[in-house]
């Protein structure tokens, strides 16, 4: 009768979930420093989703470790992964802002059977360099090859290209002067800078010489960003008529308050806005809002650590919570769903995400705050830097 009593006992607790797992997972990010704003927002985008989702798949619970990578440092990043892996046993990796922290990773995935989830990083590469890495961002072809038709739409014949010289940056060069050349344009100067680089005083001089019509800029989101657009106005290259393209990562809405009357007019595109009309971005502002505290940080990072966390727990509930990397990269291949950014979807073969990218244009509404306005779409982009490097 005890062995009886004791055995049902046993039976009721272990169907209860008491003896469930947790799922950790953990994210590298810039949650310090210059670019703590889009580590915040990587956070913002987690929280949000397990406020709206819960924090179990099934009877797993799930459990989020961060750890702050405040600038680019590749080894520091690596590092980091394999402080994850190791000693907090991590099933899935995921977040990096810059692109050579994500890199770092990708030789110890195979190893650690730990699939890794890119939640920013846009360099079309990353995802060549293991069948471990999926990308729920975008990349920088992605969406710098739409701005070269609208450069050439708006009348431009001539553009100069300003990137900074670290891997996105030199696929945002080669994308929109790929693409502007087959519209029939030319790129007459390309200038590539240190990641460093702060007085852009220089550098509108020779905008300015170059006599271009244009201005192509790409430049990681954040103080350098900022900078930039600034020195643009301030110089006189707005007032003289030069235009201004660039992927949206140069009019993210958390530097738009400081931009002010300076930014209004600056076309880009870019796979997500803030203002984004549908009712699941609505939903989600509303989630991410509560979870950044100041609604006027909320920036393009978090929506891509929201469908990140999307994808990891479908991850989650193909393994039945057992760790499987490879099982799990191949349960969301062909993913779709609708994201606060729209319909999106996980490419079968590349793993990267294929998503609406839009042209915006920085406005000022009532209130006078100021906005990107999705003016135009071009949908169900993929990634042509892919077609690129191979």
């Amino acid at each position: 009768m005890k062995r009886a009593i004791i055995a049902a006992f046993a039976a009721i607790i272990l169907g209860s979930g008491a003896y469930a797992d947790t799922i950790k997972i953990g994210v590298v990010g810039p949650f310090s420093g210059p670019f703590a704003l889009q580590g915040k927002n990587f956070k913002a985008g987690i929280d949000a989703y397990m406020a709206m989702h819960g924090t179990t798949v099934g009877d797993d619970t799930v459990k989020i470790i961060y750890r702050d990578l405040p600038a680019a440092d590749p080894a520091q990043s690596k590092a980091l992964a394999q402080e994850l892996v190791v000693k907090e046993k991590v099933q899935y990796l995921a977040g990096f802002y810059f692109t050579p922290d994500a890199m770092a990773v990708t030789p110890i995935l195979k190893q650690a059977d730990v699939p890794l989830i890119v939640m920013n990083a846009a360099t079309s590469a990353i995802v060549t360099k293991s069948p471990l890495v999926v990308r729920t961002s975008f990349t920088t072809w992605q969406t710098s090859t739409p701005i070269a038709k609208v450069a050439h739409d708006a009348g431009v014949a001539k553009v100069i290209s300003i990137v900074s010289d670290y891997g996105p940056g030199i696929d945002a060069e080669n994308a929109f002067k790929a693409g502007f050349e087959k519209e029939g344009g030319a790129v007459v100067e390309a200038i590539r800078m240190p990641l460093s680089t702060n007085d852009f005083s220089p550098i509108m001089q020779r905008i300015k010489d170059s006599g271009a019509q244009g201005v192509f800029a790409f430049l990681p989101s954040g103080p350098t960003t900022l900078g930039f657009v600034k020195a643009y106005n301030e110089n006189g290259l707005k007032a003289a008529g030069i235009k201004f393209f660039a992927p949206g990562d140069l009019t993210q809405e958390s530097d738009l308050p400081a931009l002010g009357d300076a930014a209004l007019g600056i076309q880009t595109t870019f796979h997500y806005a803030v203002s984004h009309d549908s009712p699941e971005n609505k939903a989600f502002v509303e989630a991410a809002s509560k979870a950044i505290g100041n609604p006027a940080e909320l920036s393009f990072p978090s929506v891509g650590a929201f469908d990140g966390m999307n994808v990891i727990y479908k991850m989650i509930e193909a393994t039945g919570g057992e760790q499987d990397a490879q099982k799990a990269v191949d349960a969301v291949k062909g993913l779709s769903w609708i994201s606060p950014r729209g319909p999106v979807s996980i490419d079968p073969e590349s793993r990267h995400i294929t998503q609406n990218i839009y042209l915006r244009e920085v406005t000022k509404a009532d209130d006078g705050s100021y906005y990107n306005k999705e003016i135009q779409t071009f949908e169900k982009q993929g990634d042509p830097g892919l077609a690129a490097i191979k």
